[in-house]
């Protein structure tokens, strides 16, 4: 691995374009009014600052932690239909799901996200017939116009050769289907990026520590930088709780009586190295509402997921020893023994779903975004699934026009007038950025590897030049953080002074896959760390 010993060069001179400062940041909030500020930089709260910037608004995003830092960043990594919603009969919100799928995948963000084909399983004794799921897959394929091909039925040894790691004792057939997969990280911090962009002002790891009032109003919020220390506060004629799993918490803040209004599940996943070529995902069925994945990913796999009640504090949730005994004897169903062994595990996370209140199984619990106001008027937005994310976001923008006395005023643009498919940051063919990135350079020194060019493609896009451009500029650079895995020391760099990276685990958790692989040693992390106090 490189000693990266010219890097502090770089620390003083920041990449043109680069962010503010925290501290410029900071005085930055204080001394507006803005129109909109959103509290929580998970994908509901990211979505709503995007679309609210894009309508003309003054808009402000803080977080305690990092943006897409807990349940954004903990998801299957899919962007689906919802095959399971037809057990219910919700028809409408499948297809409004394949909707969004398809825009996002084709002209939003076609860069962050590919096409995945699903193999669905059908066992001798399991919860549903050949036949059943056979016209299941053609209804889902159907309600998304056939856009990726016919659902239909395979043979088991067909399916075998595209997953070698297949289960086939007892297996009777099994049915296709297509949806999409991303890294759901990446993504939220393009559409970060994308809300910058449009005007918003962002800070993570700002905590807010209490509300502004205004004659019983909320008209702010009191926050601390976790990082330095300072005290500050923002003033808003609207604030909006997009807290996730914290959202009660700050309904308190506003009202101490506030009753709950959401449950949480927790939903754990792991990552495995593979030990064979995966071209295609398992999507098994356990019982008649339950499906357990096996998805290739990031070239890994990833198995999940669990779907249980939880209680606790959500900043504990983690991943016990149950919970990967759990997802392997689920895997087992349909995933040979030899890839299920625990010695591969790279990785595992938890994650909570945040579900509407009230009684019933979460499992079939439908993933609804829920919107309500508080005494003092602050606006809460919980609940939702990723592959509708900016739908929550044009859903919470037409619910703040439609406020009694129009807190807003006039003077923005509609949402409904805005165009529907505005493309995240760095859109481009990712076969021809990472083509190019591999004949092109860095130069002087030998060319960009494949994997790597590949990885920076899907990424980022065409912004991946910029990493490039880098490496061009310090040949240390363009080396790998490590051995095993695609991304280069660039991307540190360029986390730093371009997508808000603060911490190592900023960095090797969510704007690189070196934690997920397993190879965030301490000794990593240090190096990491360094390079990014080098401002």
């Amino acid at each position: 691995m490189t000693t990266l010993q010219s890097v502090p060069a770089l620390g003083t001179h920041p990449a043109y374009g680069s962010h503010p400062s925290r501290a410029e940041t900071r005085e930055q909030l204080s001394r507006a009014t803005y129109d909109l500020l959103v509290i929580g930089g998970g994908i509901l709260g990211i979505s709503t600052a995007w679309h609210a910037a894009q309508s003309g608004l003054r808009v402000a995003l803080v977080d305690a932690g990092d943006f897409a830092g807990a349940t954004s960043s903990a998801s299957s990594k899919l962007l689906h239909g919802g095959l399971r919603y037809l057990q219910t009969g919700a028809v409408k919100l499948v297809a409004e799901n394949h909707f969004e799928r398809r825009a996002v995948s084709r002209q939003v963000a076609p860069h962050l996200a590919n096409p995945l084909t699903f193999y669905l399983p059908v066992y001798k004794g399991g919860p549903h017939g050949a036949a059943k799921l056979g016209a299941g897959v053609f209804a889902y394929s159907a309600l998304s116009a056939f856009g990726d091909g016919v659902g239909h039925l395979l043979s088991p040894a067909k399916a075998q050769q595209d997953v070698p790691e297949l289960r086939t004792e007892n297996l009777k057939a099994v049915a296709v289907y297509g949806d999409d997969q991303m890294n759901d990280a990446r993504m939220a911090l393009m559409t970060v990026r994308a809300a910058v962009d449009a005007g918003a002002v962002v800070l993570n790891h700002a905590e807010v520590t209490g509300l502004r009032f205004a004659r019983g109003r909320v008209t702010g919020a009191e926050l601390r930088d976790r990082l330095s220390g300072d005290e500050f506060g923002v003033d808003a004629r609207l604030v909006l709780n997009a807290t996730g799993p914290w959202v009660d918490h700050l309904r308190r803040m506003e009202d101490p009586n506030a009753a709950p209004s959401i449950r949480l599940s927790k939903g754990v996943h792991l990552v495995l190295r593979r030990t064979s070529p995966w071209k295609a995902a398992l999507a098994t069925p356990i019982d008649r509402y339950r499906i357990t994945f096996a998805l290739p990913w990031e070239d890994m796999l990833l198995l999940g997921t669990t779907d249980e009640p939880y209680e606790g504090d959500p900043a504990e949730v983690a991943v016990s020893d149950k919970d990967i005994a759990q997802i392997l004897d689920e895997a087992a169903f349909s995933v040979r023994d030899q890839q299920l062994r625990r010695e591969l595990i790279s990785y595992s996370f938890a994650g909570l779903r945040v579900l509407p209140g009230g009684p019933g199984d979460t499992a079939k619990a439908r993933r609804e975004t829920v919107v309500t106001e508080g005494r003092g008027g602050m606006l809460s937005v919980a609940g939702g699934k990723w592959t509708t994310f900016r739908h929550i976001g044009r859903t919470v923008m037409r619910k703040l026009e439609s406020l009694p006395g129009r807190p807003l005023g006039d003077d923005f643009e509609p949402i409904s007038t805005l165009p529907k498919r505005l493309p995240l940051p760095g859109i481009a063919n990712p076969r021809a950025v990472a083509h190019r990135l591999v004949v092109d350079g860095p130069a002087p020194g030998p060319r960009m590897a494949p994997d790597t060019a590949g990885h920076l493609a899907t990424h980022y896009g065409s912004l991946a030049f910029d990493i490039a451009r880098l490496a061009n500029e310090n040949p240390e650079l363009g080396e790998r953080i490590h051995p095993d895995a695609p991304e280069i020391w660039a991307q540190v760099v360029y986390a730093r002074d371009h997508e808000w990276a603060e911490t190592a685990d900023d960095v090797l958790r969510r704007r690189t896959t070196l934690t997920i692989r397993g190879l965030a040693t301490d000794e990593l992390r240090g190096r990491v760390q360094d390079l990014l106090d080098k401002r």
